[in-house]
């Protein structure tokens, strides 16, 4: 996707402006990509087709503020939103990626799916993760429309495929000064059961639970590596203060558990930063500037049977695969991402792991892939073709990332190639 360019960029100011822009676009035949602050990368914001980058940074206003929820504007940085509602009146987001620095509201809500939080809240789509959205749609007429409940699917995690996210309204927590801390044990099967038995621990409130595979922090980790070995699994956690009593009292139970780093009490000659920079996608982003040939796969490790699959599938690749994992809840259950290091061979040989990883039955959301559909459940979402077919009768939304909208047919036996794509210069 290296070649692929936009003809140009407008950057609106306002809604009224977005929606003349798709009015434009749509009587024209020009194709729109919707960009927050490109952060992602599957290449959800790359111009397939040429046309119009549709850069929402200058929509970032924090329009109300209300107990548990906020509204505003898709292009506002995640951290400058968390910065106000703390000012305004103690709330943070319930979740962010680990972008949270760079990243826009409207792109996470676009094209994450959960992130730092998560081990709590659960992901997007679970019910009451988002509020409600506003939408403009590319039609000669474009309309604004407001989306809750169940309608917010159509729009939600669709990559700006079919329609144009002008407002959102979301849930908030009270915010806390949260303790950043690192833990190792020898034995990563424990550190395991250490994060999924945490996980279930709801009286200690908690924000993140990482857990990386020896040698991932000696290897990838500079600031962490001197206070580990190479046969440390770690635990990357972020912690309330009120919690802290309940989180030493449960760490006590594990023999060989080792605290080795608290920001409010530990003081390194070299601080290690956020704890949540280090987890989710920021590991990768880390391994490869030591590695350059460390890739990564996203793996679902599902309630219940997530200890017995994480096994198995180590066991099956050794020395090619470094685990991290991710806590999360799923409708309510605790379960694992992993955000798995792989150490890149062949195109031939990383399509046969994710086969490998497929046949244990452990779901892979596959982010080498750029169309919607691969990089989620490979099937059509029903309720978002039925939503473009209306917003977006031309299909100049984001051509080419919605395989159902250009080839109902295909079979995902092999990876989507769309024939659309602007060719090279």
């Amino acid at each position: 996707m290296d070649h692929l360019t936009a003809d140009f960029v407008v950057s609106p100011k306002s809604e009224a402006e977005v929606v003349e822009v798709l009015r434009l676009a749509h009587h024209h035949n020009v194709p729109v990509t919707v960009r927050g602050a490109g952060t992602g990368n599957y290449g959800q914001a790359m111009p397939m087709r040429g046309g119009v980058v549709l850069h929402m940074k200058h929509l970032n206003k924090v329009r109300a503020v209300l107990p548990g929820r906020v509204i505003v504007e898709p292009g506002c940085i995640l951290r400058d939103l968390d910065a106000a509602t703390r000012a305004h009146s103690g709330q943070e987001l319930r979740m962010h990626p680990s972008t949270y620095t760079t990243a826009t509201i409207g792109g996470f809500i676009g094209g994450g799916s959960g992130g730092i939080g998560s081990c709590t809240w659960g992901v997007l789509r679970d019910l009451g993760n988002i509020l409600r959205l506003r939408v403009v749609t590319a039609e000669a007429e474009p309309q604004v429309i407001e989306f809750t409940g169940e309608e917010l699917h159509r729009v939600s995690h669709a990559y700006g495929t079919n329609g144009v996210i002008t407002e959102v309204e979301v849930p908030l927590a009270p915010a806390y000064d949260w303790i950043d801390i690192l833990v190792t044990h020898r034995d990563f099967a424990t550190a395991v059961q250490i994060a999924g038995d945490l996980g279930h621990q709801d009286g200690i409130l908690k924000k993140l639970i990482s857990v990386y595979e020896a040698p991932t922090a000696s290897a990838y980790f500079p600031r962490v590596a001197p206070h580990v070995t190479a046969e440390d699994a770690l635990i990357g956690l972020m912690i309330a203060p009120h919690s802290m009593d309940g989180f030493l009292t449960f760490l006590h139970r594990y023999p060989g558990a080792r605290l080795i780093f608290r920001s409010d009490a530990t003081h390194w000659p070299k601080e290690p930063g956020p704890v949540f920079e280090y987890g989710w996608n920021h590991t990768t982003l880390r391994a490869l500037k030591v590695d350059p040939a460390i890739t990564y796969l996203q793996v679902l490790y599902a309630p219940g049977t997530y200890e017995a699959k994480i096994a198995e599938v180590r066991a099956a690749f050794p020395g090619e695969l470094l685990q991290h994992l991710e806590a999360m809840r799923v409708d309510g259950k605790m379960a694992f991402a992993g955000l798995t290091l792989v150490k890149f061979t062949t195109e031939a040989r990383l399509n046969e792991i994710v086969r490998l990883h497929e046949a244990m039955g452990s779901m892979v959301f596959n982010p080498h892939r750029y169309t919607l559909e691969e990089g989620g459940r490979q099937s059509t979402d029903p309720g978002q073709l039925a939503f473009k077919r209306q917003a977006d009768p031309k299909g100049i939304l984001n051509p080419g990332k919605m395989i159902a909208w250009d080839a109902p047919d295909w079979t995902y036996d092999r990876m989507y190639s769309d024939p659309g794509m602007k060719a090279a210069e």
